[in-house]
């Protein structure tokens, strides 16, 4: 018997697939909370390619991005940051990590509502600290008060994720509980309302 007599099996992960179209996922939340770890395994359970934006910014500028800051200063890093993910979504879908301030751009903010569906991984300041503490290379925390940086950037930043589609708590469990919470509450979030709000091409061949 060939795989293809075989009958189709459905699952969430085709569901999600069939529902998501040519949108992306794009994860948000501060630095630390595991967007590119619960990115990859995301995108491996979806078959989709997994980019991170700041890699991709380091490779576009040609310098890490501690060198973009120290060189050029944040303004110039978010311009091209901004730039970069709005070269991403064009051409989607994929599971897109960004970095914690990408989603703090109104301009981004809406570049990624019209092609995507946002994940915010939601960490609380403990567990950011205590993730956060073991790479040096934060170029936000390079200050005499790192943990008061992560506690003024939380107070910032929490409000306007909280604008992202999706919310899951990211914290200290196997990273492949994170994804399956991400996985069922995709399926709810796009397939409960796959029915009720139909694409208008859709709606419009069948009336």
């Amino acid at each position: 018997m060939s795989d293809a007599a075989l009958p189709a099996q459905p699952s969430l992960e085709a569901d999600i697939l069939s529902a998501l179209g040519t949108r992306s996922i794009v994860l948000v939340g501060m630095m630390g909370v595991g967007k590119s770890t619960i990115g990859r395994r995301l995108a491996a359970r979806l078959k989709l390619t997994f980019v991170d934006a700041d890699t991709e910014i380091e490779a576009a500028a040609g310098m890490t991005i501690p060198e973009i800051f120290e060189r050029h200063g944040e303004p110039h890093f978010r311009d091209g940051e901004a730039r970069v993910i709005a070269r991403l979504l064009d051409g989607g879908p994929v599971v897109l990590a960004t970095g914690g301030g990408a989603f703090m751009r109104e301009e981004t903010r809406t570049r990624i509502a019209a092609k995507a569906i946002s994940i915010w991984l939601k960490a609380d300041h403990d567990v950011i600290m205590r993730r956060v503490r073991r790479r040096a290379d934060r170029p936000l925390l390079q200050t005499a008060d790192p943990e008061g940086t992560v506690t003024r950037l939380l107070t910032e930043r929490e409000p306007i994720y909280g604008h992202a589609d999706l919310t899951i708590a990211s914290r200290d469990v196997p990273h492949d509980r994170i994804v399956e919470e991400c996985i069922e509450t995709l399926h709810a979030h796009l397939c409960g309302q796959q029915t009720a709000q139909p694409p208008a091409d859709v709606a419009s061949a069948v009336r």
